[in-house]
């Protein structure tokens, strides 16, 4: 281990001596240890290679084993980075007992991780819980844990999300989480935001010591040089002085001019790694090869009959050890197996792939694997099994290492036709699930070389219509190559369902945010022609999402059914698109925990497209059910990643939302910029959704003011009174305010038709939210009337508490014709209850409306917010745009903070002065820090 550690005899081991210059770090590891005891606590260490970071786990696991703690190791590995739950492996190898007495769920969850048992490893969520329930026991059953993880950012994917859920309920134990990565590498602690401590090099009186300890014959100019040039980095300290000779350490002979840090090091290495045996250095290439450290593979596939003694040489050199909990193979310090790799020849590597890969079963996804590394030209048969791999890697949630083996697998593809079609199968990946919307283009150019027959595949046409509708919005060009692909491939007799499946999902999009009914009929005229499809989310999601006012209820048992595995579900497509099929028919609180691992994925560097839609599933999601604090977080954070990534249709669908909760919170100005952006953008391109979301932005924030004239002509440029049209499902979002608005203009006749079209389609039976919002519908169609059964069913629905915006409106409704009948005692409970709800949410328009009837009853109401405090005055968004502005920033510097345009800042602005009384900046600076 080569960092601040000093060393005892010639072993090299760390194990034998002390920490220099760590002494502020040792402080904050026993602290730790001390507060596991009773409450779990984390640390990551971040730092550069080679300042010690390893050397500090190995002394913290040494203190907490002295302490009574039970210690577990865990290490990443580079070249088992693509090798499902092998860091979990690590983990679980030393537990093997504990694990028998699990539950038969959770034992037989972890058994299938550790290849134990035939079945598949279940999905993520399931395995967290197993191995969290595993180490709740442990820590029960005997002693707190120390759970010490080196080099997070090379674990794989599956142990990282695994690991990172432990990380998150880390406090639930008796246990300690102690870690280490170099400062600026991602890993699956980056989104936890536990605690981290940057491991700084040693100071230099510190450094000095080191090397003097470790080289007392060492001339002090030498040192002094030396030291200087590590830069106080252990590993430099510890490794340099071996390329020198002993004339030069004691200054006898001249130093090297310059002594390059990087290239010296592994200069070191390969040195100490060619003096050992041929035997050695073979069985070290195996153990890279492999990642695990698993002793048996090893032994086994290196033949050998003396396998420890020929181990042996590594370990007198310090480069390996054995862990003796675990009983695996560890190297010393990651540049180890970089030079084993060096040293290496590709022959060598090649035998190593496949004799390892002579170890696994046929068909397993690490014998694939090693055949593909082995392969030394094109190879059919194993390129077959990559394929297989890549899609059974998306299945268990792993997008990019998906798309990674479909790339490998086109490299050992013999044909150009093979070559090109997963070439375009990975780009038709990477746009829809993993966010590589700008990769796509080149490559399906590379599968356009490959294959310039096959460049108008099925494949080729998603990944291509992926890009035209996501980056451009392009829906009719996508429209259209995406049907002649899909026929196409029907009448060449393709059989391919995952590819067909993504064909078909991208076309919805396409027929969605179109908004014309006609572009619908290509869609469900492809899947009736394919009734065996694989796809059986398909039909559900055409039902249900594509035309729910007509067609959902027949799917909503399918439906209800996929929820209730959700859970279990580890392919991002299929969670989001399940998600997507209930945003219509209002059961997206069971998507919620699936929606939220998937986001954690992407914000650990997985499948960032499926993401982004589901931070703006949660979003429609926190609207619906008044969380809109939470709303505006998840929004915000997803049009980021647009911004990032070039999603610009799928940003329209965040800013849609950003409009419904500036509308419904009073915040005009911004309801009518989003408004404009959508309609502008949307309309040259056909993208009749976006018309859809514009109009129903208006008229919210229409509706909030009392504006029903304009809320009537915004919500009439959209749909006809009296019908339901196919295909359009933001009509289930769109009725009740129609009603409201037709009604309160006077309109009745338009109102009462259109309810009645609405009772006599499927919306009502959709769910309960959309049954009460169709009662107060109706009630609020007809003209004031002495029967008030129909609001009352409504404002009493089961579980209306669950939808706070519409219920309270309704309840605003309801008081409103109260009091206009002068029943003012009755009015006043609904009153009362529509006020405190609009004020719990913002919402301070609706907020005014039944303030105003309250009044009206004989009920004094003060304004809330109102009083000597005149930012009180502000709406939350001028408040932003007033404390941004206090700071100097320009208008056009706040608008890209806020995601606005410079001309809505400059109307908050003007809003802004005269409420707080100010002329200039200047003033607004000394009003908001209360000088004014």
């Amino acid at each position: 281990m080569a960092d601040g550690k000093l060393d005892a005899g010639d072993s090299g081991l760390p194990s034998a001596g002390r920490l220099l210059g760590r002494a502020e770090e040792l402080r904050l590891v026993d602290e730790l240890l001390g507060s596991a005891a009773t409450r779990g606590v984390a640390l990551m260490l971040t730092g550069d290679a080679g300042v010690g970071k390893s050397a500090l786990l190995e002394e913290a696991a040494v203190r907490a084993a002295e302490a009574g703690f039970h210690v577990m190791r865990v290490s990443g590995s580079q070249f088992e980075q693509n090798v499902s739950f092998s860091a979990l492996n690590q983990l679980l190898q030393p537990l093997a007992g504990e694990i028998a007495e699990l539950p038969q769920r959770q034992a037989d969850t972890l058994q299938a991780i550790r290849g134990l048992s035939d079945e598949q490893p279940t999905e993520l969520l399931a395995i967290a819980n197993a191995v969290q329930m595993l180490l709740s026991r442990t820590a029960a059953k005997s002693r707190p844990l120390a759970l010490v993880i080196d080099d997070v950012a090379l674990l794989d994917r599956p142990s990282a999300a695994v690991l990172g859920t432990v990380a998150r309920y880390v406090r639930a134990n008796a246990m300690v989480l102690l870690t280490a990565c170099r400062t600026g590498d991602e890993s699956f602690l980056s989104s936890t935001r536990i605690p981290t401590y940057e491991v700084k090099p040693l100071d230099e009186d510190s450094a000095s010591e080191l090397v003097a300890e470790r080289f007392p014959a060492m001339a002090t100019r030498v040192r002094q040089r030396l030291v200087a040039e590590a830069g106080g980095n252990p590993l430099a300290l510890l490794e340099l002085p071996v390329t020198l000779n002993e004339a030069q350490q004691t200054e006898r002979g001249a130093l090297p001019t310059v002594l390059p840090l990087s290239e010296r090091l592994k200069e070191i290495f390969s040195v100490r790694m060619g003096a050992l045996p041929e035997p050695t250095r073979k069985l070290l290439l195996l153990a890279v090869l492999d990642g695990s450290g698993d002793l048996h593979i090893l032994q086994r596939a290196s033949g050998s009959s003396d396998f420890l003694a020929e181990l042996g040489p590594a370990e007198r050199a310090g480069l390996v050890q054995i862990d003796s909990p675990t009983g695996r193979l560890a190297f010393r310090h990651p540049l180890t197996r970089s030079s084993v790799m060096e040293l290496s020849t590709g022959a060598e590597r090649r035998s190593g792939h496949l004799a390892l890969a002579g170890e696994f079963p046929e068909g397993s996804e690490r014998r694939a694997r090693h055949l593909a590394d082995a392969a030394v030209g094109p190879d059919d048969e194993v390129a077959s099994l990559l394929n297989e791999v890549a899609y059974s890697t998306l299945r268990r949630g792993d997008a990019v290492g998906a798309i990674t083996t479909l790339l490998r697998a086109a490299e050992l593809s013999t044909t150009g036709a093979l070559k090109g079609r997963r070439l375009a199968e990975a780009a038709c990946l990477g746009a829809n699930i993993t966010g590589d919307l700008r990769n796509v283009r080149a490559l399906l150019d590379n599968a356009a070389l490959a294959d310039p027959v096959g460049a108008e595949s099925l494949a080729a046409a998603a990944a291509a219509a992926s890009q035209l509708l996501n980056g451009e919005g392009d829906a009719d060009t996508a429209h259209k190559l995406l049907t002649g692909a899909i026929e196409n491939h029907g009448l060449r007799g393709g059989t391919d369902d995952n590819i067909l499946s993504e064909a078909l999902h991208v076309l919805l999009s396409v027929c969605f945010f179109g908004g014309r009914a006609q572009l619908w009929d290509s869609l469900d005229g492809a899947v009736a022609r394919i009734p065996g499809s694989a796809d059986q989310l398909l039909p559900v999601i055409l039902g249900a999402f594509g035309d729910p006012a007509h067609s959902a209820v027949p799917v909503l048992d399918d439906l209800d059914g996929l929820l209730l595995d959700l859970h279990r579900e580890t392919d991002p497509r299929r969670i989001v698109r399940t998600a997507i099929s209930a945003v219509y028919v209002d059961r997206l609180p069971g998507c919620r925990s699936a929606l939220r691992r998937v986001i954690d994925d992407g914000r650990n560097g997985g499948a960032i497209a499926a993401a982004i839609e589901a931070l703006f599933l949660l979003g429609n999601d926190a609207y619906t059910s008044g969380q809109w604090d939470e709303l505006a977080d998840v929004v915000d954070e997803g049009l980021r990643w647009c911004v990032t990534y070039n999603y610009r249709l799928t940003a329209t669908t965040g800013q849609y939302l950003q409009g419904l909760l500036a509308g419904a919170r009073g915040d005009d100005a911004v309801a009518r910029d989003l408004a404009d952006r959508l309609v502008s953008w949307g309309n040259p391109r056909g993208l009749g959704t976006l018309r859809v979301y514009a109009s129903h932005i208006r008229a919210l924030s229409a509706l909030g003011g009392a504006d029903f004239e304009a809320a009537y002509r915004h919500l009439r440029s959209v749909g006809t009174p009296g019908t339901v049209p196919s295909h359009m499902a933001h009509t289930l979002w769109l009725f009740f305010d129609f009603a409201e608005a037709a009604a309160r203009t006077g309109r009745h006749a338009e109102a009462v038709a259109h309810v009645a079209a609405v009772k006599a389609s499927d919306i009502p039976s959709v769910s309960p939210r959309l049954a009460m919002l169709a009662d107060a519908a109706e009630a609020m169609a007809v003209p004031d009337t002495i029967d008030h059964e129909l609001f009352e069913r409504a404002v009493n629905a089961p579980d209306a508490e669950r939808w706070p915006f519409d219920w309270a409106r309704i309840c605003l409704a309801y008081g409103e014709r109260l009091r206009r009948a002068k029943a003012g005692v009755a009015a006043r409970v609904h009153l009362d209850a529509a006020l405190s709800t609009f004020q719990r949410l913002g919402a301070e328009p609706w907020s005014a409306r039944a303030a105003n009837e309250l009044r009206a009853t004989g009920i004094p109401v003060k304004t809330v917010g109102l009083g000597d405090d005149r930012l009180a005055l502000l709406t939350p968004q001028e408040q932003q745009v007033a404390q941004l502005a206090a700071t100097g920033l320009t208008n056009k510097q706040i608008a890209a903070q806020l995601f606005l345009s410079p001309r809505t800042v400059a109307a908050h602005l003007r809003n802004v002065f005269p409420k707080l009384n100010v002329t200039s900046r200047a003033g607004l600076r000394d009003a908001l820090s209360g000088q004014a």
